[in-house]
């Protein structure tokens, strides 16, 4: 951690989940003091932390964030001077399998954290209250579609398309109102397309790298043109942080990878670092595995994201670049099947979701 950044005590929601794991990871590097406060629902995974259990400065809770009288026991209790708030339903394709479940943990399980915050941070002395910080991290899907050209802005107008992109955005409200109204000390987060290690194998890049190994079709939607900026999680993970420590009560900020790809193109990158790193025995490569599957409903075509206002502001920018990055993050999953089988070994097993 840097000098001029002191130790803090953070809460972090959803810490068990993959950006989550790898924020607490991080913070605890950075020499931050860190309570993780997740549900273990089906993609918190308790083993994406096993590395760091038994840090002196971690502390982990299974609870609901939805359960009001639960969250004022925690805040209250450990008195913290960040909370980072990443709890949440976030997988597009699920959500429009079973929408409530997204509504209940996003928006309602947002306003019950919010009012349990609220509480705490009332209860603090004039100087702690005005250094406190909720940082509220959300998504660039709460912007809906963009065209070829331009780039998502904190002032871009929201215009989900999807359940999970409109629980996200209702969230994102209800943190700005806390703040408005109440004068809580909130910011908020919108971030591109994450990838790194310890992502459940639902999301695009680690479905691509397990199906591939497993000899399995690797399933494209539509024909591959839908275009995502990717983040690495632990560039995201070291904004976090700047935001939450040197960032304005009030702001949003953009997080962005600056690293924009055709769908297409990324599943095809990924089997070319497949071939070289873990040859198929026939010889051939994965990317004839590749097979275009009918899209999915209400499936954006453009996401770009525009962090110049982090960088200029709190001198943050991205460090890992597209190849070193994705290639890192294919190598990663070829050290770990130990993580990854444990959780195919279960309830899921690649299986499409959302076809509505």
């Amino acid at each position: 951690m840097s000098a001029s950044v002191p130790s803090r005590s953070f809460i972090v929601t959803g810490g068990a989940g993959f950006i989550g794991s790898n924020l607490v990871r991080h913070l605890l590097a950075s020499g931050h003091r860190v309570l993780n406060i997740d549900n273990l629902t089906y993609a918190g995974n308790p083993e994406s932390l096993a590395d760091v259990a038994g840090h002196p400065d971690y502390r982990f809770v299974r609870a609901d964030i939805a359960d009001e009288s639960a969250m004022r026991e925690i805040v209250a209790g450990y008195r913290p001077e960040r909370v980072l708030h990443l709890a949440a339903e976030s997988h597009v394709d699920r959500s429009i399998d079973g929408p409530l479940e997204f509504i209940r943990t996003n928006v309602t399980g947002t306003a019950v954290l919010l009012q349990a915050v609220l509480g705490y941070w009332r209860s603090l002395t004039d100087y702690s209250r005005e250094c406190f910080r909720f940082v509220h991290v959300s998504t660039d899907e709460v912007f809906g579609s963009l065209g070829p050209d331009g780039y998502f802005t904190e002032t871009t107008p929201y215009d989900p398309h999807s359940p999970y992109s409109a629980s996200k955005a209702a969230s994102d409200h209800l943190a700005r109102a806390w703040g408005d109204t109440y004068g809580l000390p909130v910011t908020v987060t919108n971030c591109s397309n994450n990838y790194g290690p310890y992502q459940f194998p639902e999301k695009l890049i680690p479905v691509v790298i397990l199906k591939a190994l497993r000899g399995e079709d690797i399933p494209v939607y539509g024909k591959g043109e839908n275009v995502r900026d990717w983040l690495h999680v632990e560039d995201h993970c070291r904004a976090l942080e700047t935001v939450a420590t040197a960032g304005r009560a009030g702001e949003t900020y953009n997080i962005g990878g600056g690293n924009e790809w055709r769908n297409i193109d990324l599943v095809r990158e990924l089997c070319r670092h497949l071939d070289d790193l873990r040859p198929r025995a026939d010889g051939g490569s994965y990317a004839s595995q590749i097979t275009f599957v009918t899209d999915r409903p209400g499936h954006d075509l453009r996401y770009a994201i525009d962090a110049s206002k982090l960088r200029r502001e709190l001198g943050w920018k991205p460090r890992w670049t597209a190849g070193e990055g994705f290639r890192a993050t294919v190598q990663w999953y070829l050290d770990h099947p130990q993580w990854w089988q444990r959780i195919l070994d279960g309830s899921y097993r690649l299986e499409r979701l959302g076809t509505a």
